[in-house]
């Protein structure tokens, strides 16, 4: 029997990730596999926003809903759709859902297909602005409050809301840190 061919990843989609409902943006431009599953996706935002995967996920793509297996899913499993089967051309769109609880809604906009380069390091995170917002700190409206207490020291909120932010800062993106992150998520080119 001849030895199988490994397998070739296909085309590379670059993404450009939102957080809706936020202002001034948080985002960031990533390039993936056309080959990765939606599951997948869902770590490389995790890893590319700071998020911790501590809730459950879902995309919506072309009216279809996508969550991660669990009892409770109510969609497709997302880990058993690869990107390259779903209408993702550039120009198209979708969500993604983090955490049911805060609702973290983010726009996912397939920006162009790209060819692989045979020495490129995927997923990677292209550039971005900004922090993604802590876990648990209430979705949008209240990302909003702990902006307006961190930035008031008068605020009767701002002693424990700095320590509870910790060592967070709302402007800052570390595109090096955040590459070296999805090299250790995803290593030796992990699709």
């Amino acid at each position: 029997m001849p030895a199988r061919k490994p397998r070739r990843p296909g085309p590379i989609l670059q993404l450009h990730i939102s957080l809706q409902d936020i202002e001034p943006p948080i985002w960031r431009r990533v390039l993936v596999h056309d080959t990765m599953s939606l599951a997948n996706l869902h770590s490389v935002i995790q890893e590319a926003f700071g998020w911790q995967d501590y809730h459950l996920f879902a995309f919506v793509v072309a009216g279809k809903r996508y969550e991660g297996p669990s009892p409770d899913a109510e969609g497709a499993d997302a880990t058993r759709v690869a990107l390259k089967k779903l209408p993702l051309e550039p120009g198209t769109g979708f969500e993604y859902v983090y955490d049911f609880g805060d609702d973290w809604h983010h726009t996912v906009l397939v920006e162009q297909r790209l060819t692989r380069d045979r020495d490129g390091q995927y997923p990677v995170c292209l550039d971005g602005e900004r922090a993604g917002p802590p876990e648990d700190c209430g979705g949008p409206p209240g990302y909003a409050n702990l902006l307006r207490a961190l930035g008031d020291p008068g605020d009767p909120e701002h002693p424990d809301l700095v320590v509870w932010a910790g060592p967070w800062a709302p402007e800052a993106f570390d595109l090096r840190a955040t590459n070296r992150i999805l090299q250790l998520a995803f290593p030796t080119r992990a699709v």
